[in-house]
């Protein structure tokens, strides 16, 4: 357990060095040999086993895809509500986290990137959140897409929570941009499980969209 917790720690350091530590390259290893996710048994199994990743960008620095890629740590798997518990228990809470922070939470061979085979043809629902909230409300995003409350078949890719300096921002990937009945859906659980006010106003931006933005001018890929 001593190098489980030793992975947790990445989430709470404020290293801005950029370089790819141990840590990272052991993350990078784990990628390639990804066996299947033990559920004991007494355990609860969720539908899908999961990925938690997690990434930093230092302040200042302008993010492409590439150094986006080196950022990203794979934090563990699950595939049961025990074993995702025994994760988060262990988690810094995103109010807790440096500025330009990520966690995101996949579906197993997904990974947080626009360019995965299966998030091409997608995109994301965006919700800002003031200072405060994020904790709460990240909490119950994960647990409402691990409790398969979207009832949008295999399309949820995974979440993701931003840290920025002035706000919080969720993100839910789905596979299909174009299917407007589903990415509805999405939107209108999201707004259920956040309790959003009526007025929050949410921003639907398809991966696509999203690339040709950093290409022209590079953003945070999140």
């Amino acid at each position: 357990m001593t190098s489980m917790v030793n992975k947790y720690d990445a989430l709470k350091t404020n290293d801005d060095s950029g370089e790819e530590d141990g840590e990272t390259r052991e993350s990078k290893e784990m990628e390639k040999i990804l066996p299947p996710v033990e559920v004991k048994p007494g355990e609860h199994r969720l539908q899908y086993t999961y990925c938690i990743w997690f990434s930093r960008r230092a302040p200042g620095k302008q993010a492409t895809t590439q150094n986006y890629d080196q950022n990203l740590q794979l934090i563990g798997r699950f595939a049961s509500v025990e074993q995702f518990w025994g994760f988060y228990s262990y988690l810094a809470r995103p109010t807790h986290l440096a500025s330009h922070s990520d966690i995101h939470i996949f579906k197993d061979g997904i990974k947080p990137m626009w360019e995965d085979g299966a998030n091409k043809n997608g995109g994301k629902w965006i919700v800002r959140l003031r200072k405060g909230l994020s904790s709460r409300c990240w909490e119950n995003m994960i647990l409402a897409m691990l409790g398969e409350q979207f009832l949008v078949g295999d399309e949820i890719c995974g979440a993701v929570i931003s840290v920025r300096f002035q706000e919080d921002i969720i993100s839910v990937w789905n596979r299909t941009a174009q299917d407007t009945l589903t990415t509805g859906r999405i939107r209108d659980t999201l707004k259920r499980v956040l309790n959003l006010p009526p007025n929050t106003v949410m921003e639907y931006k398809t991966h696509n969209d999203s690339l040709k933005q950093c290409t022209s001018q590079p953003s945070n890929p999140n």
